[in-house]
């Protein structure tokens, strides 16, 4: 007896048309839909409850309150408001710190809020961190869970400082140009805490300028950038080592945390202890004159500047610099440039050139 599978009954088969398919798609797109709908109008319900109870909760905490208006409450219900929105600060926040949440929100409204969780929680924290005694206390904006030490190894800005020392001698020549004009104001200088006083003779490496210059018991800074604005004219003065710091990938050059410029510091001079505004930020420092018994201290550790080669420290850290050499040793003469800490994402930068605009 011979099988064969041509001789087995076959099953009822039913065609689906084109039209059906399309039809059931339909359906459980729109089925779809409407529980998204569903779930995000339940959301913001569930949310307000479980606030009530926390506020009722708490209220024997302390005063407390919001750093949103009434007004960006009511837009900020939807189902994908950002619970950071609706952070409350202490009531003592100071006036900058409020500002500053303010354009935090600002930015977020205009792109996102994803990755702005840290600066959020510094925000948050910043006023705690004013009211203790710490060997590091930015006292503008802390960055938290940021990795900190007074200095910085190379690698941390590898490209940058190579491109810094590498430019050492254009940089050089371009600030014997402005020193030989003169410290002045007129001619771009700034000295804090200074007066003009008689011909001061420097050291070798720029012993032929007997211009007036400032005491040289003070400080005197040539700024190329000075909280995120161009100083045009020095920069005219110094293009090559304009071109340099525009050629640098980690720059602060679009917010007021970020300066550059050359600082001179005179013999006998000492700046006080003090604590730079932000965590944020690396400072970079290329020796271009530097004699003996000048010191950095940053965070109880002592560093010295060396011609030509670059110093990379948290200025954040309580620090002091000083010039204990003697009176003819001239001064102490180094380009500081701020850079961004490289453990600041690309979102976060972006951000607080938004909230340190110098336009704000």
């Amino acid at each position: 007896m011979h099988w064969s599978l041509s001789a087995l009954p076959s099953p009822p088969f039913v065609e689906v048309g084109v039209r059906s398919l399309s039809g059931l798609l339909w359906t459980l797109l729109l089925l779809f839909l409407w529980h998204c709908y569903r779930v995000g109008s339940d959301l913001p319900l569930k949310a307000g409850a479980r606030r009530a109870r926390t506020c009722a909760g708490s209220s024997h905490r302390g005063p407390f309150v919001s750093m949103e208006t009434e007004e960006d409450g009511q837009r900020g219900r939807g189902y994908l408001a950002p619970v950071l929105g609706r952070a409350l600060f202490p009531a003592p926040a100071p006036a900058e710190a409020r500002r500053l949440y303010a354009a935090l929100q600002e930015y977020a409204k205009r792109y996102s809020w994803v990755g702005m969780g840290r600066i959020h929680k510094g925000l948050r924290d910043q006023v705690q961190l004013d009211e203790h005694a710490a060997i590091q206390k930015p006292h503008l904006f802390f960055l938290p869970d940021v990795p900190s030490v007074p200095f910085f190894p190379r690698d941390a800005h590898r490209h940058d400082i190579e491109v810094l020392e590498a430019n050492f001698p254009v940089i050089l020549d371009e600030f014997k140009s402005v020193y030989q004009r003169g410290i002045d104001p007129k001619q771009g200088w700034t000295c804090p805490g200074a007066k003009v006083s008689a011909p001061w003779r420097p050291a070798v490496s720029v012993s032929s300028l007997v211009r007036p210059v400032c005491a040289p018991q003070g400080l005197a800074a040539f700024a190329l950038y000075s909280g995120g604005v161009c100083a045009a004219a020095n920069c005219r003065a110094c293009p090559r080592t304009y071109r340099t710091l525009l050629s640098l990938r980690t720059f602060i050059s679009s917010n007021s945390l970020g300066s550059a410029g050359f600082w001179l510091l005179g013999p006998g001079a000492a700046l006080g202890t003090s604590y730079g505004p932000t965590n944020a930020r690396l400072r970079c420092h290329l020796g271009l004159q530097t004699p003996p018994l000048c010191e950095l201290v940053v965070g109880g550790e002592p560093q010295c500047w060396s011609e030509g080669h670059c110093l990379l420290l948290d200025d954040s850290f309580l620090h002091t610099v000083s010039h204990k050499g003697p009176a003819d040793a001239g001064p102490r003469v180094i380009l500081s440039v701020d850079l961004w800490h490289p453990n600041v994402a690309a979102a976060e930068r972006q951000a607080l050139d938004f909230m340190f605009s110098p336009e704000l």
